[in-house]
């Protein structure tokens, strides 16, 4: 005996699944918004790269490639005995050394742009107590990184030139090779530009609970030895670097207890982001 079929038209079909029908896709749907994503990484990469090359093209023009590098080898030419220059001692270090300078100017000049670019890409992630504790973050990290460069550059150089030319024996006249001032120059900018970023490593851990504000004042003692064996291996084998490094990082791991205190009041998460 057949079941009798319903001729309301408003009837509504069975809950049961029908076993014969497809499965639904679960990833149906997710495609899209990932490919979105890539594009707009692609877009901020192309803009932060274009930012670069902007930049180097105006150094190019002006000062120029030459007169960057005569600006960054003015602190070792000045304590250089009279008459006496930089060499080179590869065919093609004429032509790349003051082009790897301008470069790396060009990224500098331009280190803003890009690192806006990166916080424009994630902020829409973000909620809104994460965002006042990642922009600040952002443009305090870039200022100190900034200032150690400079206060290596205007500060550090010309004592640590003058203390090791003073060293060296009157019969011995110093020439020192273009790729190898290169050389220590970036080792050097990257040491002090990164040991500027003290407080910014301070409140990261403190504002994400790794360390309390009390246990980081209680290992006080223990960053200041930390402070002076990262010096002693970064830096040359003079006391005048060891110490221009050292006290700054001392001076700024005070700095970030004192900013983080700040910034665990101000970016405390709302109840309601949970």
């Amino acid at each position: 005996m057949s079941e009798p079929t319903s001729s309301d038209p408003n009837a509504k079909p069975s809950d049961k699944a029908d076993p014969q029908a497809a499965p639904a896709d679960e990833l149906a749907g997710t495609e899209q918004p990932f490919v979105q994503h890539l594009v707009e990484l692609r877009d901020r990469l192309v803009k932060a790269v274009a930012a670069i090359a902007v930049m180097a093209v105006i150094l190019s023009i002006y000062p120029g490639p030459s007169d960057l590098y005569d600006l960054l080898a003015a602190p070792l030419v000045a304590n250089l005995p009279a008459g006496t220059t930089l060499i080179a001692t590869s065919v093609i270090s004429p032509f790349m050394v003051p082009l790897k300078i301008m470069l790396m100017a060009a990224f500098l000049l331009a280190l803003p742009i890009v690192l806006y670019q990166l916080w424009a890409f994630v902020a829409p992630g973000l909620y809104s107590h994460e965002k006042r504790l990642v922009l600040p973050l952002v443009v305090s990290s870039t200022v100190l990184f900034f200032l150690g460069v400079g206060f290596c550059y205007f500060f550090v150089f010309g004592r640590v030139f003058k203390f090791i030319q003073s060293f060296a024996p009157k019969s011995i006249t110093a020439a020192p090779d273009i790729e190898a001032y290169l050389s220590f120059v970036l080792t050097m900018f990257l040491a002090f530009g990164m040991a500027f970023e003290v407080p910014i490593v301070v409140v990261v851990l403190a504002r994400m609970g790794i360390f309390s504000i009390e246990k980081l004042k209680a290992f006080r003692s223990y960053f200041v030895v930390l402070a002076f064996i990262v010096a002693a291996i970064v830096t040359p084998p003079d006391v005048v670097s060891q110490l221009a490094l050292a006290i700054p990082m001392c001076l700024l791991y005070e700095v970030g207890i004192w900013a983080a205190q700040i910034f665990i009041k101000t970016t405390q998460a709302p109840r309601d982001e949970g």
